[in-house]
């Protein structure tokens, strides 16, 4: 299934399920369905069970609402936690000139950051002059895990989606460590949907791209991941329970903006897209400006 959170016209946030660019509200096809991803969290495997077994494509398509008209935000809109890994792709880890990591590396971005796809990445010139974009395959996960092991991991996983780690490098150098450059509010978009596990079987071999106004500055496969998707859930859980709705960010391919010769660092009106395979286009737009009250 493919789920999103949209904004009705009053302000109500609702988990929807998608097909054929049209969604449906999950509640109206299910009595006593959930009606946020929190609810369908808590309804557990059964619940889920039960919603995919009634998402029959063709009365979504026919009874549904089209996806261009809804306020699409982030599918999960306030995760638990935000668990992101460093230097997990090969040739990221070369351009930034550092040795292969012999465990993952993890680091954390505060839930505040997350906003959905269509939603501007913002920032205040006077805090941060250098943005950097970051395209990620990011999971959810949809049952509690506490040391797991590998051949577990991936039945601890709700779906799958697009992630764009946004980061101020000047804060994150200058800090000695990442995370207040990695958490500005607006710097995790996430989207367009979250696309259950069962329709990615293997997410260890998935394309992930980046453009910036239609260039394409990132480019490879989940396969060149130091650690995959199992080993990262295993490795996280000996250290912390992983809970439902807590999202993990798998690391970025090379080719971000800071390594680049010149740099390529994100300006004003720029227009940022993170594709990764089988879930679709987290497209944003960045704009600069004082800080102000959400």
């Amino acid at each position: 299934m493919r789920l999103i959170t949209y904004r009705e016209p009053g302000g109500r946030e609702v988990l929807g399920v998608v097909a054929a660019d049209h969604a449906v509200p999950a509640e109206s096809l299910v009595p006593g369905g959930p009606d946020t991803i929190e609810a369908l969290l808590r309804a557990g495997a059964a619940g889920l069970a039960a919603l995919r077994e009634a998402a029959d494509p063709a009365r979504i398509a026919a009874e549904g609402r089209p996806l261009t008209g809804l306020e699409v935000l982030a599918p999960v809109l306030r995760p638990g936690k935000i668990v992101a890994i460093g230097r997990n792709y090969a040739d990221h880890a070369a351009e930034e000139g550092a040795i292969p990591p012999p465990s993952p590396l993890v680091f954390a971005k505060f839930s505040t950051s997350v906003v959905g796809p269509g939603a501007d990445i913002r920032w205040d010139p006077s805090l941060t002059g250098q943005v950097d974009y970051e395209a990620e395959l990011a999971l959810v996960i949809g049952r509690r895990a506490r040391c797991v092991t590998e051949e577990e991991a991936l039945d601890h996983v709700l779906g799958y989606t697009c992630l764009n780690d946004v980061t101020a490098r000047d804060l994150q150098f200058a800090d000695g460590q990442w995370v207040r450059g990695k958490s500005l509010d607006t710097f995790c978009p996430m989207g367009p949907a979250l696309v259950t596990a069962d329709e990615i079987p293997d997410p260890g071999d998935l394309r992930v791209q980046c453009t910036v106004n239609g260039a394409v500055l990132q480019d490879d496969r989940t396969s060149a991941m130091f650690f995959g998707v199992r080993q990262l859930i295993s490795h996280c859980s000996q250290a912390f329970t992983l809970e439902p709705g807590d999202v993990i960010a798998t690391g970025t391919p090379a080719g971000v903006g800071i390594f680049r010769r010149p740099p390529r660092l994100l300006q004003d009106g720029d227009i940022v897209t993170v594709t990764v395979e089988g879930i679709g286009e987290l497209t944003n737009t960045c704009r600069t400006g004082p800080a102000r009250e959400a």
